[in-house]
This record gives structure tokens, C-alpha cells and sequence, in this order.
């Protein structure tokens, strides 16, 4: 079953002389539970499709179905639920509350919905984050690694019908990126997470089972994985 589905949309920002096509036509769509690269090189439209994606940026044209849902279809205010509910966002520089606790920072999605915090599900996704005793921690007192592993807890804590990281290891040394990927796939397996991930980097890439690329706005392949 297809969890997201786009079709035909485009994304232009200016107008006349100073017009930008960021994204023309796309369409595609992504199973429950696959995990897909988002490729191309800087100002190819990546970042603006996953924005649109998110509900955070809206399309000039084009539709967003997610979970079977019309996103564009909705006001602002349902647009704002469906982005805490149906959406786990994680960006490169991590986007953490300063002064939030690491738990506070993971279950804010939840306590901004008037919603209980299923404790035995925290509990877990913090021993899965590695971030047991850290629980009281500042993000000023974490590393670059363990900030990102909060902002994956913040994305997961609802859980969201598709994950949608931008760059998510940008930030990051080599050994946080080798151990933020996997965490992320952990959250793709354990989960049945949809992932969607743009990066720069090859190795991530490969490990996802699809790759699309974008060029100038436009789907330049779009290919599945051999296992």
C-alpha cells in the first residue's frame, strides 16, 4: 500500500524575469515502510520537495496524498496537526528547544496535542537512542551526535505515518553519521517507518532501497535497490 503519493507538483517562487521553477511536475509515489534517497546536486529541489512534503512549504500546483489524506486540502490549523501527528522532521542542525530537556525535547510534539506521554514508548526510544541518563540534559550539554539522536526521538515519539530527514548527518563526524544512519534504518525495521532521506552523501544513499534523483527541479531517475 502506497503510504505517500505525489502528483504532478510544481513549486515556483518570484515572478516574471526573477521566476524560480524549484520543483516542475513531479510525481511519484511510496510504499509503507520503504525507505527512499533523496539524490541531486545543491538547488535542485530537493529540501523544497521535502518541505512541501512535510506541509511545512505549500506547492503552486499538484497534490500531496498522505496516508491517504489530501494535505493541501486542509487549513492552517489542520495543516499544524497533521504536522505534529502525521510527520517526523529531522534536520541537520538538530532544531532543539534550548531550554528543553532532552526528555522535554522528545515529547514536545506530544504535549503540544494535549496528549499523554506513553512513558513505556519513551523509555524505550531513549534506550534505543543510546540517551539513557542523559534524560535531564540540556542541549547545550550533548554532543552533535546525541542532539541529532534527540531530534530522531522528537520525529519518532508520535509515530508519524513517514519520517523525512534533511541532511541529517551534515552536521556530523564520520562515526556519528556511520551511527545516525543506522539509527535511523533501526527506526525504518523496528517501527515499519517510512524514511525519507535527502542526502549528499553516496554510502547513505545506497543503503536506502530506492534512490531518486532530482535535477532542476524534475525526477532525473528513479531506482529501486537490489538486495
Amino acid at each position: 500500500m502506497d503510504i505517500l503519493k505525489i502528483e504532478n507538483l510544481s513549486k515556483i517562487y518570484g515572478e516574471g524575469e526573477n521566476q524560480v521553477k524549484a520543483l516542475d511536475n513531479v510525481s511519484f509515489s511510496v510504499p509503507k515502510g520503504q525507505f527512499v534517497a533523496i539524490v541531486g546536486p545543491s538547488g535542485s529541489g530537493k529540501s523544497t520537495l521535502l518541505h512541501i512534503l512535510g506541509g511545512v512549504d505549500k506547492p503552486t500546483s499538484g497534490k500531496v496524498f498522505l496516508d491517504g489524506q489530501d494535505v493541501y486540502a486542509q487549513n492552517e490549523d489542520q495543516l499544524a496537526v497533521f504536522r505534529r501527528r502525521q510527520v517526523g522532521l529531522v534536520y541537520q542542525f538538530y532544531n532543539l528547544i534550548p531550554v528543553l530537556n532532552v526528555t522535554e525535547n522528545i515529547t514536545l510534539p506530544v504535549l503540544m496535542d494535549g496528549k499523554k506521554v506513553d512513558k513505556t514508548y519513551l523509555e524505550e526510544l531513549i534506550g534505543m537512542l543510546s540517551l539513557k541518563g542523559r534524560e535531564k540534559h540540556l542541549p547545550n550539554e550533548l554532543s552533535g551526535g546525541q542532539q541529532q539522536r534527540v531530534s530522531i526521538g522528537r520525529a519518532l515519539i508520535n509515530n508519524p505515518a513517514v519520517m523525512l530527514a534533511d541532511e541529517p548527518t551534515g552536521n556530523l563526524d564520520s562515526k556519528n553519521s556511520h551511527e545516525i544512519v543506522e539509527l535511523l534504518k533501526v527506526s525504518n525495521k523496528k517501527y515499519s517507518q517510512t524514511l525519507i532521506v535527502i542526502t549528499h552523501d553516496e554510502s547513505i544513499a545506497l543503503q536506502a532501497d530506492r534512490i531518486i534523483t532530482i535535477n532542476d527541479g524534475k525526477i532525473e531517475s528513479d531506482k529501486l535497490l537490489q538486495r
